[in-house]
């Protein structure tokens, strides 16, 4: 128990280091350029439908595990949960200094259908039906049973729980809290970093709370280039999605949605000076407020953070066939069925386009996946609990300048969360 309490406290020293990345382009390549502890894959046969006692088909799910510093035999095991993206290997981030403090083995679990952990040979709608956070909860206590029992049977021994601690960051937050609230026999405590527990369908918040981290001046600059854009979007589109390099982007809610991701990186990964800097500069020298946008949007958010245009056009996101950028088809197919976070614009004083609105998204969620598909953002919180989630040792972090934290758990419930 001491050990726990200890661990528990180191969470909330090195919780700060993680950052939400938007789910729109995941710039999940950006995390992992760093050193991993390793990239050696490793595969568990995993079932495809939790929730049937009659389908017993399975699918290979890749995970990795890193032993230079488990205290043999009955050190912690953190488990690093995967999100919306392909996991090539465990970072060599604040999980490595855990690690060693407390002689814990790290395991991490790549989700269903991204990655290489994929059940099907194609991303059709109808085959994307076991693809939710439900299904990816029983496939973490799945996995866990199969490696303590491994463990187990590597040491000779039977029937014996090493303590596991399960990590999240964003998405893999949620699921990191939401683990803790389903299946806590099986985990001492989670850390859930900008964890969006909250399903929300109009998160107006969002583009509020970049509004407030950009200050009043490179606020005003920012929603003078959204109307001046919004005016030369009306008069000659074309040349306008030309000059962005973003000529695919035919439908206006595509390419404004574009914009304004561009806009939020900067100010996500503190570096808001890339973007503000220019714009005021401009504005207060008069010069062209949508050239110095366009240097931005190309130079900083496309060929900085390598973030591929296409992941925007509703044509590519139709494609069902699987290749380096499926993660913008999966992620969305979860959007428009559980959690939503449609980042629109709010009715007054919004930086995006108002043309980013709720009827985009739905729209988006009908024509990339077909009639009927919506998320159920009120089950969605009935299941879980939204920020009122019932979960005991779990401490949720959040950066103040993070729009996502609006969707996070910001106060404590008493005797049962941690909040930093």
């Amino acid at each position: 128990m001491k050990a726990a309490s200890s661990l528990l406290f180191l969470f909330l020293c090195f919780s700060y280091v993680f950052a939400f990345i938007p789910p729109r382009n995941l710039l999940l390549s950006n995390l992992s350029q760093g050193k991993f502890l390793t990239n050696q894959e490793f595969w568990f046969n995993q079932t495809l439908d939790h929730f049937s006692p009659y389908d017993h088909r399975e699918f290979r799910q890749r995970y990795y595990e890193f032993l230079d510093y488990f205290r043999i035999p009955n050190g912690p095991i953190f488990l690093v949960i995967g999100g919306e993206g392909p996991c090539n290997g465990i970072v060599n981030d604040y999980i490595a200094v855990l690690a060693k403090k407390f002689g814990a083995a790290v395991v991490s679990l790549e989700h269903r259908y991204y990655g290489l952990s994929t059940p099907f040979d194609s991303l059709a709608t109808e085959n994307l039906k076991y693809l939710s956070s439900k299904q990816a909860l029983f496939d973490l206590a799945a996995f866990r049973q199969y490696y303590q029992d491994s463990l187990n049977a590597k040491l000779n021994r039977t029937e014996v729980e090493n303590p596991w601690f399960f990590f999240g960051g964003s998405y893999a937050g949620a699921l990191s809290a939401w683990f803790r609230l389903k299946f806590p026999h099986l985990t001492c405590g989670s850390l859930a970093s900008s964890a969006v527990v909250l399903a929300v369908q109009d998160f107006t918040e969002f583009d509020q709370q970049i509004g407030e981290s950009a200050g009043a001046e490179c606020k005003a600059a920012l929603q003078e280039t959204t109307q001046i854009i919004e005016t030369k979007l009306a008069t000659d589109g074309k040349a306008l999605r030309a000059f962005f390099n973003a000529d695919d982007l035919e439908i206006d809610g595509d390419f404004l949605y574009f914009l304004a991701d561009a806009a939020v990186i900067a100010f996500q990964y503190g570096n808001p000076d890339k973007l503000c800097k220019p714009l005021v500069e401009a504005k207060k020298a008069g010069d062209d407020l949508v050239d110095a946008y366009a240097k931005y949007v190309k130079q900083y958010y496309v060929e900085s953070f390598g973030v591929n245009v296409q992941t925007y056009d509703q044509k590519y996101l139709k494609k069902t066939a699987i290749n380096e950028d499926s993660s913008s088809r999966l992620w969305w197919f979860q959007v428009c069925t559980e959690v939503a976070y449609f980042q629109v614009a709010p009715s007054n004083d919004s930086i995006r386009s108002s043309k980013v609105d709720t009827k985009y998204h739905l729209d988006l969620c009908e024509n990339v996946f077909g009639d009927g598909v919506f998320p159920d953002v009120d089950a969605t919180n009935l299941y879980y609990g939204g920020t009122k989630i019932a979960g005991s040792k779990i401490i949720f972090s959040n950066g103040s300048q993070d729009p996502w934290r609006h969707a996070s758990k910001q106060s404590p419930s008493p005797d049962r969360t941690h909040q930093h």
